[in-house]
């Protein structure tokens, strides 16, 4: 472990005072940046730590939506009875995720700003542009069973390992972000970004900036959703393909609104308007799902190991599409208090 400088704030204008450059990273709950740095990949020199900040609470927002705050653990955001009751959707990713001991360490900026699971960027003795850039990309032409089929480039065929981010895409929520310059609101669907020629640049934020909400709107899918996790083993395993689907019927039986998201498949959670508009105003059936599906996957391409995952995503997708439609979530959270 390298020697760093350690702060812990208590205001958000310190915390982004103290972020003055490059080599400065927050701690939350440290689930990922802690094995980072043993690791060697995450070098940083100033470590603040933002646990005393003032973000952990769920709030009710006047628009009656929630504002969910950075601290908040994934545990009580999931478990959260208003979550629960008005977003079952965004439960049911965050349950899918991790263990029940993460979830209860890991936070919501965290979950955010987590880095890629790739082998090769965790192995220090491989070659990887995002974490040194110009050095190559080790996993094309390598090991690449877990990695992107759209989205990439030749620079990078990473995948962001999000659950919880899955379904905020389809929700399209909010980031509030504080930094030098002031306080700015970021749509979900802009905070990460793909690889193109820049594959250390994870996300939107600017030097220094600090996550400190996540917004969701007030429009709700409290019925006709579901997270569809697709993974090598059922509990503690990233997605080998995941959808999240948030979906409205009209009083005609066909679709109405529709989000479709997925998880596993590219550097950030991929969505695509078209491959919802085209189903809009149809009837729920395997026409409509499939062509959902192929407008969705349009341009994926595998890399090797990892070909299987373009039909198995096509699967998936008809798959979610299906129990949304129907109302029986894949992922089943206690209905008890529901």
């Amino acid at each position: 472990m390298i020697r760093f400088d350690y702060a812990r704030p208590t205001a958000v204008e310190e915390a982004v005072r103290a972020a003055g450059d490059q080599h400065a990273a927050f701690l939350a709950g440290g689930t990922n940046l802690v094995d980072l740095m043993k690791e060697n990949v995450a070098r940083p020199l100033h470590v603040i730590d933002i646990n005393r900040l003032p973000l952990d609470q769920i709030e009710e927002r006047e628009d009656g939506g929630l504002r969910l705050g950075a601290l908040v653990t994934n545990a009580d955001t999931a478990y959260d009875l208003r979550v629960r009751q008005h977003y079952p959707l965004l439960s049911s990713a965050i349950l899918a995720g991790a263990s029940p001991q993460l979830r209860n360490a890991a936070t919501n900026g965290g979950n955010l700003n987590q880095r890629t699971r790739c082998y090769y960027f965790y192995d220090v003795d491989t070659p990887c542009n995002k974490r040194n850039p110009g050095e190559g990309c080790g996993a094309i032409g390598g090991v690449n069973r877990i990695h992107a089929i759209l989205g990439a480039s030749p620079q990078c065929i990473a995948t962001h390992p999000s659950d919880m981010c899955v379904a905020l895409a389809a929700l399209e929520a909010e980031v509030q972000v504080t930094g030098p310059d002031g306080s700015r609101t970021i749509p979900f669907a802009d905070y990460h970004r793909l690889p193109d020629d820049e594959p250390w640049r994870d996300n939107t934020l600017r030097p220094g900036e600090l996550v400190t909400a996540i917004d969701l709107p007030a429009e709700r899918f409290t019925h006709n959703y579901t997270y569809l996790k697709l993974r090598d083993r059922l509990s503690y395993a990233f997605a080998l393909v995941s959808v999240a689907v948030a979906m409205r019927l009209e009083d005609n039986g066909r679709i109405g609104d529709v989000r479709i998201a997925l998880g596993g498949v590219a550097h950030k959670p991929w969505r695509r308007r078209e491959a919802e508009e085209a189903i809009r105003n149809e009837p729920p059936g395997e026409m409509a799902f499939d062509t959902a599906a192929r407008a969705l996957l349009a341009g994926a391409r595998g890399q090797g190991d990892n070909d299987f995952k373009i039909d198995l995503a096509r699967r998936a997708i008809m798959r979610a599409l299906a129990q949304a439609a129907a109302g029986t979530p894949q992922s089943q959270i206690d209905k008890r208090i529901a």
